[in-house]
């Protein structure tokens, strides 16, 4: 089972779908409209049943070396979950993409997964480059971009298609040579 232990508290392993499907159920709902509005996949997760289908699908794509869907763990609690996928083997990229429990936000818990899921797509998913695409209006997604390490490149134009219509669209990206530049420093 693939775990990544990021800081002493916060550690990123593969999904477990039985016992945390509930767990991740029950931060979307705490918050459904927050997460729906720039997530809309959320309004598919209805029930633990719906995110345990979700989360056996991210074990398959795990265990074919396609995507990371990875559980944010932090003191032992599921809190969120962080993702490395849309692999493109023609330019060996990635995209990121995370959400977080309220509860935890505002802590640095999503800039340490980040970093953390940043270190697997480069170490042992031999990705080049990373972005992170992130609505304009999206704050809070963008700080972490940056605090991450990540650079500015593009604002796309209605690039975010989120639950009220299209929105315009910052991408962040950082390569393998630049991100281990700035790990080494």
């Amino acid at each position: 089972m693939l775990t990544y232990r990021v800081t002493p508290a916060i550690e990123l392993r593969e999904p477990l779908p039985q016992s945390d499907a509930p767990a991740l159920l029950a931060l979307l709902t705490a918050d459904r409209a927050q997460y729906q509005y720039y997530l809309p996949w959320v309004a598919k997760i209805q029930t633990v049943a719906d995110e345990q289908r979700f989360l056996t699908f991210a074990q398959a794509q795990l265990q074919q070396a396609q995507a990371l869907n990875l559980v944010i763990v932090v003191e032992q609690r599921v809190v969120g979950m962080v993702s490395c996928d849309h692999f493109d083997d023609n330019d060996h990229s990635a995209n990121i993409g995370y959400w977080l429990g309220r509860p935890f936000q505002g802590r640095g818990v999503m800039t340490a997964a980040v970093r953390g899921v940043c270190d697997l797509g480069f170490n042992q998913y031999h990705r080049q480059c990373l972005r992170i695409r992130a609505a304009v209006d999206n704050q809070a997604s963008n700080a972490v971009a940056q605090r991450a390490g990540f650079d500015f490149l593009i604002q796309h134009p209605g690039g975010q298609h989120l639950l009220d219509g299209d929105h315009d669209e910052n991408v962040y990206q950082v390569s393998a040579v630049d991100w281990l530049a700035k790990r080494h420093k």
